[in-house]
């Protein structure tokens, strides 16, 4: 029977423990170009993770990581042994990006993608003066903040769950909207959204109040307004070992204060 990961293709991060780990690897299954694999093992950490996903956007090749970081929420456990049974028995997890459209205060304009969240923050000492509308309609005039998220079910558990937003289970058809640290209105702690919203954020006063937008690892200095929204036309596709789906840890997250 022909396995449906014949060729693999590795990526490490820098670190020594990283390095050692593709070594071995290499050594045992060999590494295909990346262009001819039929997946994708990243070893690292999950900021490698997010790296091997962006580089592999819209290419729909699965990404199946093992973990030789700090954070591994997204990865799975390192064994250097049975990695090919281990592939033919991984789940597999689809997630769509963020698309964001940011407008500079000097009129340029960017296009970025996010995993895990678009986040707008202060860039003074200042706090941000926001604007937030929904499907083109204004749910809040005036947001006082350090600044504020917009994170999918898969980035939920990240710099969203750090500000006090929600955990999103990764079928849900949701996206959190999280302030972080806001000054006003005071009870103001967000709102969940359907995934198929397009969230508008103004900046106001942004001559003395600067904001910086973030699409994971993409900064924008001085936005004037960003737009966000699903890309639905790109498909992220994870494998995780059964048992340890991210489905299963974004639940057990939940559980683990």
């Amino acid at each position: 029977m022909t396995e449906r990961f014949g060729a693999i293709s590795f990526v490490a991060s820098e670190t020594p423990e990283a390095e050692a780990a593709l070594a071995k690897l290499v050594e045992r299954y060999g590494n295909a170009d990346p262009s001819e694999a039929d997946v994708i093992v990243a070893l690292g950490g999950d900021g490698l993770m997010l790296q091997t996903l962006h580089r592999f956007l819209g290419t729909r090749k699965p990404i199946y990581g093992m973990n030789r970081g700090s954070v591994g929420f997204l990865m799975n456990e390192f064994r250097e042994r049975g990695l090919r049974k281990r592939l033919e028995a991984a789940e597999r997890s689809v997630v769509h990006p963020l698309s964001m459209h940011a407008v500079e205060r000097q009129g340029g304009e960017v296009e970025a993608k996010a995993i895990n969240e678009v986040s707008l923050l202060r860039r003074s000492y200042q706090a941000a003066k926001l604007r937030i509308s929904i499907d083109g309609q204004v749910r809040l005039a005036e947001l006082i903040a350090d600044g504020v998220l917009l994170a999918t079910p898969a980035g939920s558990t990240a710099y969203n769950l750090s500000a006090n937003g929600p955990i999103l289970p990764l079928d849900a058809p949701l996206l959190a909207l999280t302030p972080i640290s806001a000054f006003r209105p005071r009870r103001w702690r967000g709102a969940l959204l359907p995934d198929y919203a397009k969230v508008t954020i103004e900046v106001l006063e942004a001559d003395k109040r600067p904001v910086s937008a973030v699409a994971d690892h993409t900064q924008i200095d001085e936005v004037a307004s960003v737009s966000i929204a699903i890309d639905r036309s790109v498909d992220l596709v994870m494998l995780h070992d059964p048992g340890h789906s991210l489905d299963e840890r974004i639940l057990r997250e939940q559980f683990g204060y």
